[in-house]
């Protein structure tokens, strides 16, 4: 495949999203409000999706189709959650950019969703090349609320379709307090890899992130793990969101 073409989208099949919030009007503010922050439901495509039995709350990982028109680096996820007000017919909602389907599904998970709702749906998407991903995965989703996000990059051109995220841990005490997470997709065998290395240092964090964008970076160093009990703490915030090249 040539620089040239288009890379292939994470999300193949051409399905759009339906939020089921038109009606909810009777704030129009809310509603135009929602729909410029979120986008154009025809250029996201739903993931994996959550919808309570009442209809109260739904929840969204969406691949957002324009991010690979925006400027360089832009992720490429969104994670919604919508609270409807039937009786009012209003609707409150937050929603985040995210580089990685993982982080999303953490964001929601932290603000309601049952872990076991918001799986992805694997026909959307190249497939794990091994069980690695997914492993990391499952811990990203789990414990995304015990680390901030500073940095991500992601980069869809399909010779090197690659996102890097740097991530601070929360804990303080931490032996790696700065972990990357890379994202690798090889467009040839439509696979794709994920990985983590531990870092002492942010500048240390971005500098492999560096040298990875340009094509010359080392293997990522291991994560050092922590061999201490787990000290009781309260339960943290769900981490801000950056912008792309932010830190923390």
């Amino acid at each position: 495949m040539s620089s040239s073409e288009p890379a292939p989208d994470r999300a193949s099949t051409p399905e759009s999203v339906a939020f089921d919030v038109d009606h909810l009007d009777a704030d129009e503010d809310v509603l135009l409000d929602f729909y410029q922050q979120v986008g154009d439901a025809d250029m996201l495509v739903p993931l994996a999706e959550h919808h309570t039995a009442n209809g109260v709350h739904s929840y969204f990982v969406l691949f957002d189709r324009t991010a690979t028109f925006d400027h360089p680096g832009t992720a490429a996820y969104r994670a919604v959650h919508l609270r409807r007000d039937l009786e009012q017919r209003t609707f409150a909602f937050e929603q985040a950019v995210l580089p990685l389907p993982a982080l999303a599904q953490s964001w929601l998970i932290h603000r309601g969703c049952r872990p076991d709702a918001i799986t992805l749906n694997p026909d959307l998407g190249p497939p794990a090349a091994d069980e690695t991903p997914r492993s990391l995965e499952r811990r990203l989703a789990s414990d995304g609320d015990h680390y901030a996000m500073g940095y991500s990059y992601t980069r869809d051109d399909p010779e090197d379709m690659v996102t890097i995220v740097v991530l601070r841990a929360l804990d303080e005490h931490a032996p790696s307090p700065f972990r990357v997470v890379v994202e690798e997709v090889d467009s040839n065998a439509w696979t794709y890899t994920l990985r983590e290395g531990g870092f002492s240092s942010v500048g240390e964090a971005l500098q492999w992130g560096e040298d990875r964008l340009a094509g010359n970076a080392g293997p990522l160093p291991p994560v050092r793990r922590s061999t201490a009990p787990a000290r009781p703490s309260a339960v943290p915030k769900a981490p801000p969101v950056r912008a792309p090249g932010r830190l923390f």
